[in-house]
């Protein structure tokens, strides 16, 4: 067996164990066994838990691209660019949940986590950021449509409408229902009626 079989081994070790139990849980010795190669053979190619993430970040990412902006970024209609997007990003979602599940839920307790993150929260702030333009507001009601469209681009939130049996398709209408929503009704115009 070749260093560069072993190294992969181990790379593809890392992958599904972060997938499983996530970083936080993932230890060198169940990396070794999985891998079927010594913990020091771990070490040498990967001494620390950046390295570990770099290299299952970087191999994760090979399979599962994120969408690419330019797909949408040239639908004047605020609406139908919003539906296209979140399609995408519901398919990414959802091909990609255990693994974001893991992440996500890991990152607040590991540093590291959040480093390897920042390139992945850097694009949905860009991606939130085009989609929330054109829908003819300003002001407050800009930031209303802003804080919309962050919302239906999230992941938890795409979890949340999944776990209720809603196609991505249903999911993503729905979301552009709610951004178009916000968009319509100014904050003044909103007020809390009560029970």
């Amino acid at each position: 067996m070749g260093v560069n079989d072993k190294k992969r081994r181990i790379v593809e070790a890392i992958v599904e164990l972060h997938e499983e139990v996530g970083p936080a849980a993932t230890t060198i010795t169940a990396i070794a066994e999985r891998a079927e190669v010594q913990r020091l053979t771990v070490y040498r190619h990967f001494p620390d838990n950046r390295a570990l993430l770099a290299a299952c970040s970087s191999h994760w990412q090979e399979g599962h691209p994120l969408p690419d902006p330019v797909t949408w970024s040239g639908i004047g209609d605020p609406r139908r660019r919003l539906g296209v997007a979140l399609r995408e990003l519901y398919d990414y979602f959802g091909d990609g949940s255990e693994m974001l599940t893991s992440i996500l839920r890991d990152e607040p307790a590991m540093p590291e986590v959040g480093e390897v993150m920042s390139p992945w929260w850097e694009y949905m702030r860009e991606v939130a950021g085009g989609l929330a333009a054109g829908w003819g507001v300003s002001g407050d009601d800009q930031r209303l449509v802003r804080s919309a469209v962050g919302h239906a681009i999230g992941f938890h939130t795409w979890r949340s409408l999944a776990s209720e049996s809603l196609s991505n398709e249903e999911a993503a209408d729905l979301m552009v229902g709610l951004v178009a929503h916000a968009a319509a009704r100014p904050l003044e115009a909103t007020p809390f009626a009560g029970p």
